[in-house]
Parts: C-alpha cells; sequence; structure tokens
C-alpha cells in the first residue's frame, strides 16, 4: 500500500517512464551513429527504422488522444529506471551491434528487413486505429477486419518491426530483443485471455476462429 501511495506520488505512470525510455533510445542511437560513425547502409538503414518506430510510439499518442490510456498505471523512480534500463538501453542493443558490424549490408538482408518493418508497422498500425475507432463508437469485443486473423494481432506486427531490427543488425546477439519481447507477450497474452474470457460471452467463439499471436499458425 505504502510503495503504491509513493508511486502517485511521483506523478509517473508506466506510459511516461516508456516514452522517456523511448527518447532515451534515440539518444542512444544518435550517440552510437557519431561515437562509431556511418560505414554503409546497415547503419543507415537500422537509424531510419528504429528512429522512425521510436517517433511513431510518441506521434501516436498525439494523433489519438486515447492511446494515452494505455499503461496508466504509476509507477515510482524505481519503475522509471527500470523502464530506462530495459526499453531504453537493452532495446537499443541491436543499434549498437548495427553501428558497430563492419561488414557491408547484404542484398538478403535488406530485402528481409524492409518488408517486415513496413508490414509490420502497418498492421500493428492498421490493429490500433481500428480497435480505437470501435471503442469510440461504443464496439464491445473487436473481433472483425485485422483481428479476425489475431487476437493480439498488434503484437505480431509489432514483433516483425523488432525481428526487423535484428536482421539489419545481423547479429545473433540482436535476436535477444525480439526474444525476449516475444516472452514478456506470451505471458501478456496468458493474463489477457483469461480477463477477456471473464469479460466477454462471445470470447470463446473469437478463440476459436482466430489464432492467439501468429495469424495461421499460433
Amino acid at each position: 500500500m505504502q510503495n503504491t501511495t509513493n508511486d502517485e506520488k511521483t506523478g509517473l505512470t508506466a506510459l511516461t517512464a516508456i516514452n522517456i525510455a523511448k527518447v532515451l533510445t534515440i539518444i542512444l542511437l544518435l550517440i552510437f551513429s557519431f561515437v562509431f560513425g556511418i560505414q554503409d547502409l546497415r547503419q543507415v538503414i537500422y537509424l531510419c527504422l528504429h528512429v522512425s518506430y521510436c517517433l511513431w510510439w510518441l506521434l501516436e499518442q498525439w494523433l489519438f488522444p486515447q492511446r494515452r490510456q494505455i499503461f496508466s498505471e504509476p509507477v515510482g523512480i524505481g519503475g522509471l529506471i527500470w523502464a530506462l534500463l530495459f526499453v531504453g538501453v537493452f532495446y537499443s542493443l541491436p543499434g549498437y551491434l548495427a553501428f558497430t558490424n563492419p561488414v557491408p549490408l547484404s542484398a538478403i538482408a535488406t530485402a528481409v528487413a524492409l518488408p517486415l518493418y513496413i508490414f509490420g508497422t502497418l498492421i500493428n498500425a492498421t490493429a490500433d486505429i481500428q480497435k480505437l475507432t470501435a471503442k469510440q463508437y461504443g464496439a464491445q469485443l473487436v473481433r472483425d477486419n485485422i483481428w479476425r486473423f489475431s487476437r493480439n494481432i498488434n503484437y505480431f506486427g509489432d514483433l516483425l518491426r523488432y525481428v526487423s531490427f535484428a536482421v539489419v543488425a545481423s547479429s545473433v546477439w540482436a535476436y535477444l530483443v525480439p526474444a525476449v519481447i516475444l516472452m514478456l507477450y506470451v505471458q501478456r497474452i496468458s493474463q489477457k485471455e483469461q480477463s477477456m474470457s471473464a469479460k466477454y460471452q462471445n470470447y470463446a467463439d473469437y478463440q476459436k476462429s482466430s489464432s492467439r499471436l501468429i495469424p495461421f499458425v499460433w
């Protein structure tokens, strides 16, 4: 109880902490570009993809104020530090590996990474906008259009983007980030499935007709 009270006194929410961490990611990537330099397209493409992703995360909350309701739980200084280390620093690992990789980016890696990022962004943004619009007009369970393929299609799109960062970095260690994010999403999905089943009577039908995360696979 006392911890919760202290968290509320800081005035910080989890979303604010994540936003600050996203800004830290941008700063770290720019530092990498100055310290290690731009050697070839690998660094240029990585910088463009990851910085644009962070900027879109921030811009989306301005374009769609309803997005500010997510991660609204209060956090203390400890939560802020955790967000900075995890979302800000750890998520920058593929960027560090991309800027320290002396090997030129291959055409195959480029051809794989760009579609992953583009489709991941389109899927994630479309899913968010559809759900926000539907909720604004009083919809309950959103399960049509892009949401008919997966009950967590927005998570799937986000994963595609982080995989694209790892592909551009071209290091096995870079895949640690999407792997950890996947584990977090699986845990969050498990909790969400229980709450949604209790909230919506027709959720069981939705489960039968859709995938949990990856369309047509799982």
